[in-house]
């Protein structure tokens, strides 16, 4: 390894398993201390049986095995007190915070006409809010310390969706939130640059508890045991490191798409053709034009799932 990270502080969330823990992981590798922050519920937010323990400790004391050094933090970071305790857990621990990463997430998958309001609310707590809170912490912390004149290097690594992006069928919640989370994204990012935070986003594709279940086809490990494992969480993990190290310096506001050994700077909306009358349309005449328009426009993309 490198040590690209050396000597910063790096909090997970969600970092208890699949892509938080292969984050926290590879981030230790290069050096960094990582805050390692997982809740322990079931698949869809739940306390399921199987899912009771400290998955957070666990990933902590494997970080400690290697010669690392790490914190777990078992608070729910989408209320205020979690994402405020998950803050000071590394300011008091190791007396600094360089980097975010918010991963933090579960599924309720339903179709939307079956689609209640409990899940829909879970979920978008869930991604959305614990987006949101751990950011507004980490960032009140780094403003301060601009202004005080020490001018941090502080990088925000949010965590994103292809059904963020182009829509999945029976994930109207999710994709919903994640669609959020870019948004937020930019927003955070044209707000915080003049303090030295730079907040970016990732949608990746791996092998999770999540995708297992929705695509398990799709993400399942090779049979082979020298063939390249595509889906596995760790092929995400290098661009999130160098998201979170100095070396990202001038890179903001962006999004990217990551899966298996595939990097992908994703283009949001931009405008396409367009048509201008110099006055107030009729409904006809507006139809007419957006026919015309649509004609010389770029395809969509496919939603996930669609038949």
């Amino acid at each position: 390894m490198t040590g690209l990270c050396e000597g910063r502080v790096a909090v997970v969330t969600g970092a208890g398993r699949g892509l938080g823990r292969a984050h926290a992981l590879a981030l230790a590798a290069e050096g960094a201390r990582v805050v390692v922050n997982d809740l322990g519920v079931a698949l869809d937010g739940g306390d399921g049986a199987a899912d009771r323990g400290s998955p957070a400790q666990d990933v902590a004391g494997e970080i400690r095995a290697l010669g690392g050094e790490a914190v777990a933090h078992g608070g729910d970071i989408a209320t205020a007190d979690g994402a405020a305790s998950l803050v000071a857990t590394a300011l008091d621990t190791y007396g600094r915070l360089d980097c975010l990463v918010n991963n933090a997430g579960f599924l309720r998958d339903r179709m939307l006409i079956n689609l209640d309001e409990d899940d829909w609310d879970a979920v978008v707590r869930v991604h959305l809010k614990g987006h949101f809170l751990p950011l507004r912490h980490a960032a009140a912390h780094w403003r301060a310390e601009a202004k005080a004149g020490r001018a941090p290097a502080a990088r925000v690594v949010n965590t994103g969706s292809g059904a963020g992006l182009l829509g999945s069928v029976g994930q109207g919640n999710y994709s919903a939130a994640k669609a959020g989370i870019v948004g937020l994204t930019l927003v955070a990012a044209a707000e915080l640059g003049r303090y030295g935070i730079q907040v970016n986003a990732i949608a990746p594709a791996a092998r999770t508890r999540m995708t297992e279940r929705t695509h398990p086809e799709t993400m399942a490990a090779p049979d082979a045991a020298d063939a390249f494992d595509a889906m596995a969480p760790g092929n995400v993990s290098p661009l999130v490191v160098w998201l979170a190290s100095a070396e990202s310096a001038g890179v903001t506001g962006r999004v990217f798409e990551a899966e298996a050994g595939r990097i992908t700077v994703m283009e949001g909306w931009r405008p396409g053709p367009t048509a201008d009358k110099g006055a107030r349309w009729t409904p006809a005449e507006a139809g007419e034009a957006a026919r015309k328009l649509l004609a010389d426009a770029e395809p969509p993309r496919p939603v996930y799932g669609a038949s």
